[in-house]
Formats: C-alpha cells, sequence, structure tokens
C-alpha cells in the first residue's frame, strides 16, 4: 500500500485507539483466568488479533459481539476459559513483540510440546533469556541459538529466578501472569537493570484487577501473595492508546487545533510521557473533561513558522515515542536531544537508523551520538518519497510530519501501520487531512 499525504489543516475531534499493550495482557489474563472474561472497547490491530489467535490455540474460547450501552452500539470480545491446554502443536504471534515473550511463558504452563512461531522482523529478534531461564523452571527447549521457531515443553514449575531486564520488560510479564496463575507465594523474582517500568506497572495492573495479588520492591523483587478466589465473570475494559495517540497529538500539535479523546490522564502506560514532551516543546495544550486539545503553528509548508521550541527528553523506559517525538522535533526551532537509542535496535527495524534514514529524505537531520539522537529542526519538511522499512511507527511519524512539508510525501509499505493502528490514516482523513491510499 502506497499512502500519500498532503500539507494540511487539522480540526475536529479524533477518539484514541485502542491500547494494544492493554488489550495482549486482557487476553493473557482472561485465558489464564478459568471462567468467564468480557473485554469492552476490544482492538483490532494485527497485534491484537494475533494474541486472540494465540489464547484461542491455547484452549480459551473467544466471541465477539457487540452490546447497545446508552444507545450505542459497542464492541466486546468475551473470553472462556479452563486454563492453558493448548489444542494443536504450534502457536504464531504474529510480529507481537509483546506476544512472543508474554506468550511463551504462559504457553509453558501447559504440560504438551508446543512450537513458538512468529512473522516478519520478529524471527530476527533475540529470544536467548528463553534458553537462559527456562531450564531452572522445569520447561525444555529448543531454539534455533535464540532464535524462532522455538519448540518448548512444560508444565513450568515457579522457582526464584534472576532476569535481566535491561533487553525488555515483555518477558518479565509473561513470567509474572504465569507465577500469578500457578498461586506459589514462596518463590520470587528478581530483576536486574529493569528498562521500561511504566509497562511492568501496566500488567500489574491488569493483574491486580483481575483479582492476583502481585507486588514489587523497588522493581528489584518481585512477590506473590494470596487473593480472594477470582470472580467467575470479570469484566475489563481496553483502555484509549497513548501510544498511537501521541501521533495524533504530535500531528495536533503542528497542524491543529484537535482533540483527541478516549485516554486516561491517570494511565500506567508507558507512552503518557508524550505529553511531557509536547509541554517542553512549548505546545498549546488545554486538559477538558472530555479530551486533549492541542493547538497548532501558524502555517503550513515551505513558510511555516513554528511556535515550537526544541527540547530535550528521556525516552528511554518509553522507547516507542522515537517516532512521533521525531516528527514534533522535525518541526521545533533548534536541536531536540532525546536519549535511550539503545533501546531502538531491536524494534520492527532499527529504529535509530531508519529515522535517521527516513527523515534525512524530508530534509530533516538526525546525528546519533551513542544512546543520544539529536534532531536538527526548524527548516520546512520537504516533499518526498519515504519508505515505512515494514515499520508500523516509522509510517505513522512520516505521515504526521508530511501534514506541514512543502508538498506531498509519499510513504510506500504504508501498511505496515495494520500492526497497531489499522485507522491511521483513515483518522487523519476525518480530522481534515488529504491522503491518497493506493
Amino acid at each position: 500500500m502506497i499512502a500519500i499525504v498532503y500539507p494540511s489543516k487539522l480540526q475536529g475531534e479524533q477518539v484514541a485507539p485502542a491500547s494494544k499493550s492493554s488489550m495482549q495482557r486482557a487476553c493473557a489474563a482472561a485465558l489464564l483466568h478459568i471462567g468467564k472474561t468480557i473485554i469492552h472497547n476490544p482492538g483490532h490491530s494485527n497485534d491484537d488479533t494475533a494474541a486472540i489467535d494465540v489464547i484461542q490455540k491455547l484452549g480459551a474460547l473467544v466471541e465477539a459481539s457487540e452490546i447497545v450501552n446508552n444507545n450505542t452500539r459497542q464492541s466486546i470480545v468475551t473470553v472462556t476459559s479452563k486454563g492453558v491446554k493448548p489444542i494443536g502443536p504450534a502457536m504464531n504471534c504474529g510480529e507481537s513483540g509483546l506476544g512472543i515473550r508474554m506468550f511463551t511463558p504462559i504457553a509453558a504452563l501447559g504440560d504438551q510440546s508446543i512450537t513458538i512461531e512468529g512473522e516478519g522482523s520478529l524471527v530476527k529478534r533475540p529470544m536467548h533469556f528463553f534458553d537462559e531461564i527456562f531450564p531452572s523452571l522445569g520447561i525444555q527447549i529448543n531454539s534455533n541459538k535464540g532464535f524462532l521457531p522455538i519448540q518448548i515443553k512444560g508444565p513450568l514449575q515457579p522457582a526464584s529466578i534472576i532476569v535481566d531486564g535491561s533487553l525488555s520488560s515483555q518477558f518479565l510479564t509473561g513470567l509474572l501472569m504465569a507465577y500469578a496463575a500457578r498461586d506459589n507465594y514462596d518463590v520470587e523474582i528478581k530483576v536486574l537493570d529493569l528498562k521500561s517500568k511504566p509497562y511492568i506497572d501496566l500488567t500489574l495492573a491488569v493483574l491486580n484487577t483481575f483479582g492476583w495479588n502481585v507486588q514489587h520492591t523497588n522493581y528489584e523483587s518481585f512477590r506473590f501473595s494470596e487473593h480472594a478466589p477470582l470472580k467467575s465473570v470479570i469484566e475489563y475494559t481496553v483502555e484509549g492508546d497513548w501510544s498511537g495517540a501521541a501521533f495524533l497529538l504530535v500531528a495536533g500539535a503542528i497542524a491543529g487545533p484537535i482533540k483527541v479523546k478516549g485516554l486516561q490522564l491517570a494511565s500506567t502506560q508507558a507512552d503518557k510521557k508524550i505529553m511531557t514532551a509536547l509541554k517542553s516543546a512549548q505546545a498549546s495544550i488545554t486538559i477538558q473533561d472530555d479530551g486533549i486539545v492541542i493547538g497548532s503553528i501558524t502555517e503550513l509548508g515551505a513558510s511555516a513558522k513554528s511556535k515550537l521550541a526544541a527540547f530535550n527528553f528521556d525516552a528511554t523506559d518509553c522507547p516507542d515515542l522515537f517516532p512521533p517525538l521525531v516528527a514534533l522535533a522535525a518541526i521545533c526551532k533548534g536541536v531536540t536531544e532525546i536519549k535511550g537509542v539503545s533501546r531502538l535496535a531491536h524494534k520492527e527495524s532499527d529504529r535509530g537508523i531508519t529515522l535517521q534514514t527516513e527523515f534525512a529524505k524530508l530534509g530533516v537531520r538526525i546525528d546519533l551520538e551513542g544512546d543520544s539522537m539529536k534532531i536538527h529542526g526548524g527548516a520546512f519538511i520537504q516533499s518526498a518519497k519515504v519508505f515505512s522499512q515494514h515499520d508500523h511507527r516509522i509510517a505513522m511519524a512520516c505521515g504526521v510530519a508530511a501534514l506541514v512539508a512543502n508538498g506531498p510525501v509519499e510513504i510506500t509499505e504504508a501498511e505496515a501501520i495494520n500492526k497497531s493502528y489499522t485507522d491511521f490514516f483513515t483518522h487523519l482523513q476525518q480530522l481534515g487531512a488529504k491522503v491518497d491510499i493506493q
């Protein structure tokens, strides 16, 4: 798919997409919950669809339907589960890094051999932590030298272990969920150098909402406590997605004003920190009861005069914010510095290099210096043809920057957005952007 985004002024309101981080965790908890779970506001991105497929492969019954609430039809997903009882020899997590790292320990709760598969860039992403940890938990594992596909055979036996949290928090999420489901209160998971702590906050919030009791000490030690029996029917509402909404908020800051609805300001999602960056860039922000109103620059195109200022930001705990932050920084006067580049190497692309390459085509200079990225902003965005590198967030970042370019920006392989935010270009159109899809 090719998306051509033209310089456009935005206005109106848009509801943020459902959080795939929240949705995938809800699917995992629903599988582990013996009973019925009703998931409200379910997501429908590729990663969400992959999560639903995985829990079905692991034995859950899933039904999508609609209900009427306050005269409005709303989608729900009902999951009925008897625990992890795989119905086949394999499960496929698509291109979801969270999916593969979270569901593999959960799949190991079963006692049959199962092959863990993935697609796209996921087959090139390191999974060596499974080889390092699983044998100490009684899990047989046969991996492709730390890469997919991986064959495992449980059942997982909880034990006190030490986990390296410097690469990703996603494996820890899977362990926390699997341990919680075992109701073993005599074990401890110790974690070294944990990154992305807010994502663990989200995991704990989901577990505690369902009724499990998991506590931590300074994110270095996690323990499991007794809890009341879980309810036979649990209802869970998926949050609005701060990761996807970050692109809408930046779009509003440079080409709005618009109102973004459906976000929880008290959310534990890491990417809520986009608000900190926007404030540092001196964007116009008004918090209202039903949404966030975010303002804009004065003009579009080659004559654009930005009121936004360069800023400094540490994205170590929220690396998914790099792409929208680069789109923002490209418009800001001066040199913006973002820390945490080391967290980008094992994403859907090597995002530091990809952002540097594709934004150079738009006339934006990006320097990579150790763990820092410096974006030289303030010049107008050039009309160009860019490549998503099969990375959903790169496609969206280029789409946002195109709103204030001096001509159309053509994005190839733009279907990459389906991984997380299927309606991204449609939402831009609804806000008044001219977008041609080919």
